[in-house]
């Protein structure tokens, strides 16, 4: 091999070595943020890099779980327009934007407890099923629930009809509650919002719930929604589904 080979396979090597790994697909991170201290508001935050474009985001949801409905001024939104370590620019953006809120509701007094944690990365772990405990106990004092997800086909409308046959709800249901077999829905889809854009599936991530002093429970069911991304690939974006167990 001559030297100028010999240099040119060196650089190509290097380059290998120092490429990040392609990324297939954009599944965003979930950060719980935290209660008010009645249970009544609940804030998380959703962040990643997009793929296709690389830039960073962070978006921080603040919404009320007796009505499952956004408090004025949420969602609250921040992206960079570059790469090379802006995350971490994108995430206190938002978290400034959304000072006022988290402040007024005093959200990071009360975190909660990520009681159930499913994550894609978790090859075993089944996607439409999650089984947990409300809060730590020994075993005569806990509290079981169990959770399942069905996917329903939905008809695509707006955008979705020109890049799918049919878009994907699902249906929520509680079958055991504080130990015991039930059957409770917690949400059923007949339309999809166009927030979860042109979604293909769903898997439920996990459970944070908040416990006060009284024993009141409020649970919120974390849903990864599975939609088109780009050039084919899937990106991942959280929801919440907010129950009290006791109503």
């Amino acid at each position: 091999m001559s030297l100028r080979a010999a240099i040119a396979t060196a650089v190509l090597i290097a380059a290998a070595i120092a490429a990040p790994p392609a990324i297939a697909g954009d599944y965003a991170n979930f950060q719980p943020i935290g209660f008010s201290s009645d249970g009544k508001v609940f804030g998380f935050e959703e962040y990643g890099i997009q793929d296709g474009s690389g830039f960073p985001y962070s978006s921080i949801y603040v919404l009320d779980t007796q009505t499952d409905t956004f408090l004025p001024g949420a969602p609250v939104r921040a992206h960079v327009e570059e790469d090379n370590g802006a995350l971490p620019r994108a995430r206190r953006d938002a978290h400034r934007r959304a000072a006022p809120l988290i402040d007024a509701y005093r959200l990071l007094d009360t975190p909660g407890l990520l009681a159930a944690y499913n994550p894609v990365t978790e090859s075993d772990a089944a996607d439409h099923r999650l089984r947990y405990d409300a809060f730590p106990a020994d075993p005569p004092f806990r509290k079981t629930y169990e959770l399942q997800l069905e996917e329903k086909s939905l008809a695509a409308e707006g955008i979705c009809k020109d890049l799918l046959k049919d878009v994907k709800g699902f249906r929520l249901v509680m079958t055991e509650k504080a130990g015991k077999p039930v059957s409770e829905v917690l949400q059923d889809d007949s339309r999809i919002p166009e927030s979860r854009r042109c979604p293909t599936g769903y898997r439920i991530g996990g459970v944070v719930t908040h416990v006060d002093d009284d024993g009141v429970q409020v649970h919120v069911v974390m849903v990864l929604v599975k939609s088109l991304g780009f050039e084919g690939t899937t990106d991942g974006r959280w929801i919440a589904v907010p129950f009290w167990p006791a109503r």
